[in-house]
């Protein structure tokens, strides 16, 4: 069982952790835990500057993933384009579950928080936890996004607002 796991990750690979979004694989290491021998994949999350071990055999439990496809990436920018879905909920329920949506690692559904808590210009202020919660979401989408075309950051966060904007337009 652990063999096909194994082989899944590599060093160098490029995998999102749901909780922090893209990292790059610099090892697999063994350490000794509790008195057991654990397989480990070190992941660093360069602009977080954290580093993080999953047990290989965890991997896949805990929600390490390969990247997206370029097909729910641009599934994901034809998200963004729709029409903003806003509940009549409280904020606060709202709001723990845009923080759900943005912790699953799910491309689609972090787009679908960045579409709903986007701001034209013309449009009323954001709160504070409204803009941190759209400013952790479109992170996340950028960065996945931009691993993906294998492009920088900054390219891709122009591509999402190109997107928000003609959004805004139409």
């Amino acid at each position: 069982m652990t063999k096909t796991r194994k082989s899944e990750f590599r060093p160098d690979d490029f995998v999102v952790y749901p909780a922090h979004g893209v990292g790059k694989i610099i090892s697999i290491e063994e350490q000794e835990v509790a008195g057991f021998k654990l397989e480990l994949f070190v992941i660093s999350f360069e602009k977080d500057k954290m580093t993080l071990r999953v047990p290989t055999n965890k991997a896949t439990e805990a929600g390490l993933r390969a990247l997206s496809s370029p097909d729910v990436v641009s599934h994901a920018l034809k998200t963004l384009k729709g029409k903003a879905k806003v509940k009549k909920a409280m904020w606060s329920r709202r709001a723990q579950e845009y923080e759900q949506k943005i912790n699953s690692g799910d491309l689609i559904a972090i787009a679908e928080v960045v579409r709903d808590l986007h701001r034209a210009d013309d449009q009323r202020e954001q709160s504070y936890s409204e803009r941190q919660l759209y400013e952790a979401a479109r992170e996340r989408l950028t960065r996945e996004i931009a691993a993906v075309g294998g492009r920088d950051e900054v390219a891709a966060a122009k591509e999402i607002d190109d997107v928000l904007l003609g959004r805004a337009a139409a």
